[in-house]
This record gives C-alpha cells, structure tokens and sequence, in this order.
C-alpha cells in the first residue's frame, strides 16, 4: 500500500492531484489513498465562503467545488481533517466524518476509520486553551466569535480518542503535538523560523491535547501541518514503540508539501473504506457526555462516582457490527445539501443549519445525537432539509422540527465504596455567549487571552491540569528519520 501525505490543501485539489499524477508517472508508481492534514476548505460555493475565518481578500473559490458538483471526479481516495481555515458550515454538517464529494472522505470533529487493514485516526481543528472545555455550542449563523472557535479543539473529542486501546497506525492533527521539537533538529527549524523561538523555549509551541494524545495513543506515524514548513521527529515512548512525526508545509511551487509512505502488505487488505468498530462503540457509550454548553463542562475522571473508562469491551463491539450489518462506508451516501457554486452568485452569511442525510443516518443506526441537532432543539429552533440534483435543482427544501434520536441508557457508572449508584442528571441548555471583539486574522485567528464566562465545575478537573517542564530526551533528526521499510521519502514540490 502506498499513501500520500499532504500538507495544508488550501483548496488547491486540482494542483495536489497534478503532483500525484506527476509523481506517479516519474517513480512507476500507483498510490493507493490521500491524506490531507487541515486547511483542505471543502467550499461549494460563494455562501460558504463567509463561513470561513479568513479575510476578505483571501475568500478564494480555488477548486474543490469543481469535485463536490461533479465537474470532476477526485483520482485518488482521498481523507482530510479539518484545520482553522474551512467552510464550517459545511463539516458541521458531518461532526461523524462523511463524504464532501464523490471519493473525498471527511473524518470528522475526531474520528478513527480503517482502510484495508490499516487504522487511521485524526483530529480537526486547532488547541486555543480558553475553549478547550467547554461544549460544542457554536452553529450557524456565526458571530466574529464563533466563527473562530467552532474549529477550536474540545476535550470531550479528545476523551472519545483517549480510550481507544487497538493500536492505530497513522493519526493525524492539524497543528502539531507541544513538546515535538525537541524530538527532532530544533535548531535548524530556527533557522528557517526564527519567530518560532519564543514559543518554543516556553513550551508553549503547539496543542497539549494533541501531545497527550501522542503519548497515548503512541501512533506509528503522525502528520501534522499548519505552521507551513516541514519539519521530522522521532518520539521514542517508554515501552519502546517509537512514532515517526512529520510535519508537512501548504501547497505553493518549490515547497515540500507531500508525503509517499509504502506500508508493508499486511495492511492492505481490501483497500476499501470501513468504519472501525472500537471508534463505533466509543461514540455510542460515551454519547451521554455531549454538552452543548458555552461553559466549562469537565469529563469524568479517577476519583468520581461515575464510569470514565469507555474502551469497549468485545460484547459492545460485537452488537455494533451486528445492527450495521456491513462496516463499509459506501459512498453513495454522499449528496448535494448546497447548490454548486455559480460565479455571478453574491456572497451571503449561512444562515441555517442543513441536515445531511449521512450524519442522520449514523445516529440513527448508533443511537447517538447529532450536536447541532441537539442545540437546534434545546433552542427551540428547526433545522433546514435540502437536497440537490445534478441540475443544481433542489429536490427537497423543507424546514422540519428536530427530533433528537433515542437515548440510551445513562452508560454504567462506577460504584461509589458505599455500592450507591449515581446517575449524572441531563444537562439543560444555557446559552451564554459572551460577543467578543474582532481580532487579527494574521495570527492564525488568535482569540483574547482572557474572557469573562461562566465557569461549571463537574467530575474530576484534576485530570486536566498539565505539568510544566517536563524533561526529554532532545534527538537530532532530519527528514530520513522516517526512512524504514515502512517508508519511502518522495517529496513532491509543486514546480
């Protein structure tokens, strides 16, 4: 199997996919998947331009809408997460990943799938510590505040991702894991960035979640992108797997923005896209803990009254794959919620949610919630049901009461010494949301420092405090640290 890695798309799908076909053509090879570390900006058309973060100058139709009406057809399977420069409208429509277009699959808010035989997990977004707790309340129509923290990483994705125990192979974040330079040449990425220092030295370059994540998880390969240069590391973990991390730049000529790997046989498989039963049945035990809150809403910890070990046991997995029936994930679901883009069309803010029938679908089928469903029907909103054809026709344009789906049961909770149960109360929703200034985009859409907010303090927020100053072990490494036979080091830069 033979995987590409690229960088920060930037909606340049059509150049990305001149490179691989280049690139295919010049080694005598055939790549079997695409994968694209964040910034990919699946926009459809002009309205999902103002669902951007991005200035105006910079709100670029580019390519991909070419993919989404049909125009073209993607030649290679192709993954993305996303990053802090997307049509979010768009992936909300998809928290559960799903397809964008024919053949170009979203792994979703967070997300663990299987092609062939080989796991790949991801996270979307980027780390901005103010928001990490608090719930997953933003949805359309954005305000300069939301439109900024609605790709910003929260915990509750990143427990979901915590307790999955079968090794994963490639996972994939959007910034990079804190602490992953000093796993590789530190010094020589100072001389290319030199603004990068202050950062580094207090620590405080990259995502904590993503660096616990890395130390859980213990990946054998992790991408990232998102600072726009290349950069290698190798993270040696104490029970002596190792990941290989590299870091991949944007797609502009003479810049290494792609990645070949040759994956050994054994993951082959049937090169077919499947979901991964352990993730399945992660999302469904953990449903209970969603929170469309604008506060802070802690996940359960060691200490509490509560269940906080969600790794499924084989029973839970095996009734999972017995309901679905088939784990493949079929791209014939993929339909048109948006016209295709029309260049005489003006420029207007979404202003509703749209349901997509893929995410309708799988909470169905898991019995989970769909979050903005959730907060449409808490607020006593309804929700918008379109669907369009080739034609750019809509088939259905509908504006239906949300029905949140069937709950399960609270999942089981730990037994207090006293052998009493306790069963955690639904939360009610509250909307306090704070309108904040608007800030510089030019900083990577950096939020205020500080921000006046409710503050709700539940389960053990113990287990979110991060210790400081931690040693390592500092190695010296170039790109031919991810040499192995498990590698194979093409660089691809667009001429």
């Amino acid at each position: 199997m033979k995987i590409a890695v690229e960088g920060c798309a930037h909606g340049e799908l059509e150049r990305i996919y001149e490179c691989i076909e280049t690139l295919q053509e010049r080694e005598g090879i055939q790549l079997d998947l695409l994968i694209c570390c964040g910034d990919f900006q699946s926009v459809r058309n002009s309205d999902d331009l103002k669902a951007m973060a991005v200035p105006e100058k910079y709100q670029h139709i580019c390519s991909f809408y070419k993919y989404y009406s049909g125009e073209k057809r993607a030649p290679i399977l192709t993954i993305f997460i996303g990053g802090n420069h997307e049509a979010s409208n768009y992936l909300q429509e998809l928290p559960y990943g799903g397809w964008v277009a024919p053949n170009i699959y979203y792994l979703g808010r967070a997300g663990v799938i299987k092609f062939g035989n080989l796991r790949i997990g991801g996270i979307s977004g980027i780390y901005k510590g103010r928001d990490y707790n608090q719930g997953l309340w933003e949805c359309v129509p954005y305000n300069q505040n939301s439109l900024r923290t609605v790709y910003h990483i929260r915990s509750f994705d990143v427990f979901r991702l915590s307790q999955m125990k079968k090794k994963i192979q490639v996972m994939l974040s959007h910034d990079w894991p804190r602490g992953i330079t000093d796993y590789g040449d530190k010094n020589n990425l100072l001389r290319r960035k030199p603004f990068l220092r202050d950062d580094i030295e207090s620590n405080q370059l990259g995502s904590v979640p993503a660096e616990k994540l890395l130390h859980t998880l213990k990946p054998d390969y992790w991408f990232a992108a998102h600072l726009h240069c290349q950069f290698a590391a190798l993270v040696k973990h104490d029970d002596e797997n190792e990941t290989k991390f590299l870091a991949l730049d944007k797609c502009l000529p003479k810049r290494r923005h792609l990645q070949v790997l040759d994956i050994p046989e054994d993951y082959d498989g049937d090169l077919k896209l499947k979901y991964d039963l352990e993730w399945l049945a992660v999302l469904k035990s953990t449903n209970h803990l969603l929170t469309v809150k604008n506060i802070d809403c802690y996940m359960p910890g060691p200490g509490g009254n509560e269940r906080y070990d969600f790794t499924p046991t084989e029973y839970e997995k095996d009734a999972i794959a017995q309901h679905l029936g088939t784990l493949l994930i079929d791209e014939n679901d993929f339909v048109k919620t948006a016209p295709v883009y029309n260049p005489g069309a003006p420029k207007n803010y979404p202003t509703e949610p749209i349901m997509n029938p893929q995410t309708v679908k799988l909470c169905e089928k898991l019995g989970i919630d769909d979050p903005v469903q959730v907060l449409m029907a808490r607020s006593g909103r309804i929700m918008k049901n379109q669907i369009f054809d080739d034609e750019n026709k809509s088939l259905e344009n509908i504006r239906t009461p949300i029905k949140c789906t069937k709950l399960s049961l609270p999942a089981p909770v730990t037994p207090s010494e006293n052998n009493s149960d306790l069963i955690a109360s639904q939360e009610l929703l509250e909307e306090s949301c704070s309108t904040l200034d608007n800030t510089s985009l030019d900083s990577e859409c950096s939020t205020p420092s500080t921000v006046f907010k409710k503050t709700f303090k539940r389960r053990n927020i113990s287990i979110y405090n991060t210790s400081e100053g931690e040693d390592s072990e500092v190695l010296s490494n170039s790109l031919t640290d991810l040499d192995s036979p498990h590698a194979n080091k093409l660089l691809c830069k667009n001429s």
